[in-house]
């Protein structure tokens, strides 16, 4: 295949996929206000993406934060700054690192498992079976991973925020000696309400594309065991891309917005 070939089809299969996910979530969108809820799936999903997840966010953010303070000490003690690694640290927590690494690790976890799980049902023509039978497919198995997710994103950040900046604070206290008060203090005194909502609204859209993503890639598994497989590393590779490329679209609308 020629170079320009091989573009031209790149093109279309990402035109299709583009469009496939946008058709999904348009889909979802209407399907978010017909009745029933199937909260009992939303309460399972709920377990499946936050509990069962949470570690991993946590332990991420915890060596992220200490790494964070340690790399900002050695920086900032050249202009007598050591004082302010507090502020740094958390600022960089609050607004990018929690929701952007909790979406990269949570979210593709989440997201391939969600492809498996519809992917396996797709190829086994389940999914076919509850078209058959008049069930709306997806009202019963993609608004309530979307409700789950948009709901546990959030909390999951909080959390990861707060272990990032605890790992800051380990490092400052006993490789700095800086006082634990003043690493407090200085970021009650630098960051305000508005760093810390920025952080859960980026988490909330996060969630929604990671679900979609997952879900979407499932619904259009072909090729067998063979395709599911290729469905599942797509889908890790794609949530990574689509938190990263969202991230900046966030941040920009963020700043213009409250800045």
């Amino acid at each position: 295949m020629t170079l320009g070939g091989y573009l031209q089809k790149q093109g279309r299969e990402a035109v299709i996929w583009y469009g496939g996910l946008g058709l999904l979530s348009a889909q979802v969108a209407r399907n978010l206000v017909l009745p029933r809820a199937y909260l009992s799936i939303v309460a399972r999903e709920i377990d499946t993406i936050g509990i069962r997840s949470v570690a991993v966010a946590l332990t991420a953010a915890l060596f992220t934060g200490m790494v964070l303070a340690l790399q900002s000490a050695v920086n900032m003690a050249r202009f007598g700054a050591e004082n302010y690694v507090g502020p740094v640290v958390a600022l960089s927590i609050l607004r990018e690192l929690g929701p952007v690494l909790t979406a990269i690790l949570v979210g593709g976890k989440v997201a391939s498992g969600i492809t498996a799980e519809l992917g396996s049902m797709q190829v086994t023509e389940q999914i076919d079976a509850l078209r058959a039978i008049g069930v709306n497919y997806i009202k019963r198995l993609v608004v309530p991973r979307l409700m789950a997710a948009v709901l546990v994103f959030p909390l999951v950040t909080i959390l990861a925020d707060a272990v990032g900046m605890f790992g800051g604070m380990l490092i400052v206290v006993f490789e700095r000696d800086v006082d634990p008060y003043l690493y407090w203090n200085t970021i009650s005194y630098w960051v305000v309400l508005k760093d810390f909502l920025t952080g859960l609204v980026k988490s909330v859209v996060f969630g929604a594309i990671v679900t979609l993503i997952g879900c979407y890639n499932g619904l259009n598994t072909t090729g067998g065991t063979e395709g599911l497989g290729r469905s599942t590393t797509a889908t890790v590779v794609q949530v990574a891309m689509g938190v990263i490329i969202s991230d900046f679209f966030l941040t920009k609308l963020l700043l213009f917005l409250f800045w």
